[in-house]
Order: C-alpha cells, then sequence, then structure tokens
C-alpha cells in the first residue's frame, strides 16, 4: 500500500470502535507471575497470503527449483540458516534477531481443510473457528470477554493501517486510528468533556492518529513523553509501526520507564500486498524487506521503551501459496506457510514441519504441519496465563516457542 493510500484510508474511514463490554460480569486477569496483559502482543498480519517457499526456502530439496524454474531463489542469493533451509535475501535485517535465538519460525502452519477464499479464510483465522464452523467473535475479543484487561488501561487494543478489527471484532474495547472524533462521542472510555484530562494516554492515541493523517512519518511526542530516538523507515508499514511505539511511549515517565497497568493488550499492524499472483519476485522482495527492517526497527524501539522482554511479536496471514509457479511469475493461493515470532523472551529456532515438495496433495498443496490455533493457545497460555482451551472451544498444544 502506497503512503498516499494509506493516508486516503484513515482520513476516510467511518467509526471502527467496537463499544465496550459491561465489566461488572467478568472475571480479572490472571496474576501469576511473568504472565498476565502485562504481555503485550503486536500481531502483524500478512495481507493476501505470503509465498512461504520464498520466504524460508527449502534450497537442499530440488523439487524446489523443479516447481519454481522461474521465481525460485537462487541458492546462491539466499541466506542460509541450516543445512537445509535459507531465508530470502531480503530478510536480512532479521538476521541479528534470527542469531540472537529471538526469532522463531514456525512452519508449516494452516488448519484442516482450510478454504482458499480470502474473505473466508482470514475469518477462520480471525474467529479461531474450525472450517465448517462460523463465529462471531475474534478470538480475542472472546480472550478479554473472559477476562478483562486492567482498569488503567486505555483500551484491550488498537488498530493500526486497516479499518478492519479482525480478531478483535465484535466486542473488544478496540481502537483503529481512523476517527478520533466518533471514537469520543461513543465510547464508554471517556466523554467528550473529560477525556483530555482523564485519559491522558488515550488524547495521545489520538494525537498519533491526527498526526498519521496530517504528516505521515513525522509523528511527535506529547509533551514530557519520553521522545522515542529509534529511527523508522518512511512508507506506510514504517509510518505504523511508529505510530504502534508513540502509544507505547504514552505510558511512559519522562525518564522513559513504562508506568504499570496503562496501555493495551494488543496491536494489530497491517502489511498489505501479499496476493502475488503476477510478477511476485519483485513485489515479494520489496514486502519483505519492509516486514524485516520493520521488525529490527520495532525491536530497537522496544528495548528503548524497556519494553523488549514483556513483547510478543506474531505474524499471520489468511493462508500460503501454491508450491508450483503459475504462467505470470506468481503463486496462486495455496494452504500452509510458515509464520514468525519473535521477542526477547522467545526461544528462537525453526519449528513446525518443513515442506516435503514430495508428498503434495491432490491439489498440488503441501500438507498441514502445525494448526494455527497452536499460535494462539500458546499466546492465550503461557504468555497471558487465560484458560486457551474455553476460549478456542479445544484444546491445542502450545508450542514451545517461549523461555520460561
Amino acid at each position: 500500500m502506497k503512503r498516499r493510500e494509506f493516508l486516503s484510508m484513515t482520513a476516510a474511514a467511518s467509526a471502527t470502535l467496537l463499544l465496550p463490554r459491561a465489566y461488572g460480569t467478568q472475571s480479572p486477569a490472571p496474576a501469576a507471575h511473568g504472565r498476565g496483559y502485562g504481555n503485550l502482543l503486536i500481531l502483524v498480519e500478512l495481507k493476501g497470503g505470503n509465498d512461504g517457499l520464498n520466504t524460508v526456502i527449502p534450497f537442499d530439496d530440488p523439487a524446489y527449483y523443479q516447481l519454481r524454474k522461474n521465481i525460485g531463489v537462487k541458492r546462491e542469493q539466499a541466506i542460509q540458516i541450516d543445512e537445509r533451509t535459507a531465508l530470502h535475501p531480503a530478510l536480512q535485517a532479521l538476521m541479528p534477531l534470527w542469531n540472537g535465538k529471538e526469532l522463531a519460525i514456525v512452519q508449516g502452519v494452516s488448519y484442516t481443510q482450510p478454504s482458499l477464499s480470502h474473505f473466508r479464510s482470514i475469518e477462520i483465522w480471525d474467529t479461531a473457528s474450525r472450517s465448517d464452523q462460523f463465529l462471531g467473535e475474534g478470538w480475542l475479543t472472546r480472550a478479554f470477554a473472559q477476562h478483562a484487561v486492567p482498569a488503567g488501561f486505555v483500551a484491550d487494543g488498537v488498530v493500526i493501517g486497516s479499518a478492519e478489527m479482525g480478531p478483535l471484532a465484535n466486542g473488544a474495547r478496540a481502537i483503529a486510528l481512523t476517527n478520533p472524533t466518533q471514537f469520543v462521542k461513543t465510547s464508554r472510555l471517556a466523554t467528550p468533556v473529560s477525556w483530555h484530562e482523564s485519559n491522558p494516554e488515550l488524547e495521545h492515541i489520538l494525537d498519533v492518529e491526527n498526526d498519521i493523517v496530517k504528516a505521515a512519518g513525522q509523528l511527535r511526542p506529547r509533551e514530557g513523553q519520553f521522545a522515542l530516538k529509534t529511527p523508522f523507515a518512511d512508507g506506510a508499514f514504517g509510518t505504523s509501526i511508529k505510530a504502534a511505539m508513540q502509544v507505547l511511549a504514552a505510558g511512559d515517565t519522562p525518564q522513559g520507564r513504562p508506568l504499570a497497568g496503562q496501555g493495551v493488550a494488543v496491536i494489530r499492524l497491517t502489511l498489505n500486498g501479499f496476493d502475488t499472483h503476477q510478477n511476485q519476485p519483485g513485489q515479494q522482495a520489496s514486502l519483505l524487506k519492509q516486514l524485516a527492517e520493520g521488525f529490527a526497527s520495532m525491536k530497537a524501539a522496544l528495548v528503548e521503551l524497556g519494553r523488549w522482554d514483556n513483547t510478543l511479536v506474531m505474524t499471520y496471514a489468511e493462508f500460503g501459496r501454491r508450491p508450483r509457479e503459475n504462467q505470470s511469475n506468481g503463486t496462486d493461493h495455496g494452504t500452509v506457510a510458515p509464520h514468525f515470532v519473535m521477542g526477547g523472551r522467545v526461544r528462537g529456532g525453526l519449528y513446525g514441519m518443513p515442506p516435503v515438495l514430495a508428498q503434495l496433495d491432490g491439489n498440488g498443496n503441501l500438507p498441514v504441519g502445525v494448526d494455527f490455533r497452536q499460535l494462539y493457545s500458546t499466546v492465550l497460555g503461557p504468555w497471558w496465563g487465560l484458560d486457551a482451551s474455553a476460549i478456542l472451544q479445544q484444546r491445542f498444544e502450545p508450542l514451545p516457542l517461549l523461555r520460561v
């Protein structure tokens, strides 16, 4: 997405706040040591469905180059990470995270009987439903309904770079940075008369929204707020990351130390453009470069804010791409894809099921190795200390991605 398109979207979008729930019937957030909503989740949606085989490359499998004679990443250009696996060269900025064992790559992620419809499949991911099940609420909405975030938090979550609430849909106290006036008028978080005095963190979040609309890339800290020194990349995704970090900085003291019990539990960012049916190589390289450099700057800002060790960053998308290239130097809708998880408490390395290109199904797709709800179970259980089975309506084994 071009910057001007992002600005147009944010300026023109209608109200995107979902009204808060009635809090009297909810149980408090868990208080287990090292867990709870003091642990932040940052979700990064790779909208359109990223091509996993050109992201995490099985260069040692001859079938890879047979299936991708034109778009396969040359072995000498790829960044080798073990004896059979490499990363796309555009992901070079991720290597310090990989070498520091703060980046996990989960391979083979999808679900049983996957849909290849953008609309239906992202609905499944957003609601954590089965492919034959239709749920109304986002999976994070159900989590916050079971255990409310602390009263001092400005909101459950903030959505940046999209007008869609996704996993926060239909019930979460969620802010999309699109229409602050409507937010103030409709939210029970504050009233038009008192919100400036009663909720300075909310005030700053809305100021960030105005700054995005008026001058992308020129976000300003409010007076007395810790000013971030981290440089951020240009473009819509870099601006979204900067906005996310400014939201977190709103809860800081002038000395830069985070205030406990203020802020949000979730931030969701979106990087558009991964539906690469045509001319994939250049387009995907540009997107992966944005992702990798954005992650590097995100880590630097989180370290600066003292939040790196209590932040978990996770990518997701509606699906992956087919292993065989199409006739337009692109890839069509497929099933599984790898996803990235990073943070100061992440146990870095390769997880899941690597692609076995000799075992494609009848539709030419790779088999599912990891159910995506295992990622969610890892967030809900080990990261936040919630009852993941109750929220996901089934038990899914968490992945061993986190250090104790």
